[in-house]
């Protein structure tokens, strides 16, 4: 006779490096999401998890939990992109994904983007938004509306994910990657079907493919360059996993391809205001490193969105747009947009 909690039974798995079944995956995060197991119990899961290595039906019975429990944003037809990444890569860049979400928007792609403070690198989305004067405690059916006419909406993680509260502390104090940094881009609240998500270790691709894929995905490309970026680089290849049609195929981009190379160096900041600074810049311009990245990553998520034919085609597409200086536009209209709401 077992009397422990499902907590505890998963911890004592994880302990000896056995895998959790899907049904005491979900007892246990719900435990979790109800605040009914301890920081320590929380705590230990998430490392024994980390040490053994997560599985694609682990990651994706905890996620079906959070989706469970999240503060959705019903009532938008048509497919959404979310460009997001897991964080951890230690590049200290700018913030890339949120600034090509804003060229993405303003080639067609209905942007619904996922994000949250920053946890270990300079600026999070959350972080720079703010800065750029954009308020982050929209209410579900605000976000709605900032989708449905401006044709983007950020969604702060707290807001939509209040259950997660009761991990914030372990995973603080852990200070190290865990089951919840691959969680946050497989649990959009809008439900957004075409994603380009970076990952913080190229071992995470083809299994967050396989896992969208089982979530209800529909396009997506799950990306790690050569040079340790959760993003598209300008400066080595980056390897792709990508789920179109049920099918997962993994694919290499060389930036040399479309004409692009250089160095990272110009893209490191140390405050959110930095990154704003330098996305500022970037999204009126089509020369220079910071636009560059971002066209590589923009023209990744026009591509998934299918507002382009392939990915070369889809980074052209972002260098129009940012040399329209539309995208600074709607990044202003949506800060102006979010303080009246």
């Amino acid at each position: 006779m077992n009397s422990s909690s499902p907590i505890q039974q998963a911890v004592a798995r994880v302990s000896v490096r056995a895998d959790v079944p899907s049904g005491l995956m979900r007892e246990a995060m719900h435990q979790i999401m109800a605040g009914e197991a301890t920081p320590a119990q929380i705590a230990g899961f998430l490392v024994g998890l980390a040490v053994k290595g997560e599985t694609v039906a682990e990651i994706v019975a905890a996620a079906r939990v959070m989706r469970e429990l999240v503060r959705a944003v019903d009532g938008l037809e048509g497919p959404l992109t979310d460009i997001v990444g897991t964080g951890g890569d230690g590049a200290s860049l700018f913030n890339v994904s949120t600034a090509s979400a804003f060229v993405a928007s303003s080639g067609g792609a209905r942007i619904a983007k996922h994000g949250n403070r920053s946890v270990s690198s300079k600026s999070g989305a959350a972080d720079v938004l703010e800065a750029a004067g954009v308020r982050l405690d929209l209410q579900p059916d605000q976000v709605r509306e900032a989708v449905a006419n401006l044709g983007v909406g950020f969604l702060f993680a707290p807001m939509h994910h209040a259950a997660m509260r009761h991990a914030v502390a372990p995973r603080r104090e852990l200070g190290i990657r865990t089951l919840f940094n691959l969680l946050g881009p497989l649990t959009n609240p809008a439900g957004a079907t075409r994603i380009v998500l970076g990952v913080f270790d190229p071992r995470w691709c083809l299994p967050l493919a396989e896992a969208l894929g089982e979530l209800g995905a529909e396009h997506v490309l799950v990306i790690h360059s050569d040079d340790g970026l959760d993003e598209f680089s300008i400066a080595a290849p980056t390897g792709v996993a990508e789920l179109v049609d049920g099918a997962v195929r993994e694919w290499r981009f060389d930036p040399n391809s479309v004409g692009i190379g250089g160095s990272l160096e110009a893209l490191r900041v140390e405050t959110p205001a930095d990154s704003l600074a330098l996305i500022e810049s970037a999204l009126g311009s089509t020369a220079g490193p910071a636009a560059d990245i971002i066209a590589l990553n923009a023209g990744a998520a026009l591509y998934v969105a299918g507002q382009a034919e392939d990915h070369a085609a889809g980074i052209a597409q972002a260098r129009e747009i940012l040399a329209s200086g539309k995208a600074l536009e709607r990044l202003r209209a949506y800060a102006d947009w979010s303080q009246s709401a």
